[in-house]
């Protein structure tokens, strides 16, 4: 299983009752044997240019752990699904994501050096 990221563009007349169109992606995803690890709504946002005839959408993004032949399997779903108007399914870059924690790690190992200098 390797770790991706996926946002959903939902079609923002759903918005209303946005579990439905959920429960059918979070379906999808499962029935694909994948696994979703975090999800996260980021609300209705205006769109950069016209989708179906749509200004606006809803962006879910989730975190999954699919297997290798689930991305596929998922796309080809999502490109006749009508809640999604558009869809980004890319892999977690595991390099990127380790640099990442350890600049985190780096920042707060110098802001508590800060911390103790000013106390002195």
């Amino acid at each position: 299983m390797k770790d991706y990221e996926l946002t959903v563009l939902i079609h923002p007349d759903l918005e209303a009752d946005l579990e439905t169109p959920l429960a059918k992606v979070r379906d999808i995803i499962t029935s694909a044997g994948g696994k979703i690890t975090k999800e996260d709504n980021w609300g209705k946002k205006k769109l950069a240019y016209r989708i179906k005839n749509q200004d606006f959408a809803v962006y879910v993004y989730f975190d999954l752990s699919l297997p290798a032949d689930a991305p596929l399997k998922i796309s080809n779903t999502f490109n006749i699904t009508d809640e999604v108007l558009r869809y980004l399914l890319v892999k977690v870059d595991e390099k990127a994501l380790r640099a990442l924690e350890e600049q985190a790690k780096r920042q707060a190992a110098d802001a508590d050096k800060e911390e103790t200098n000013e106390e002195e």
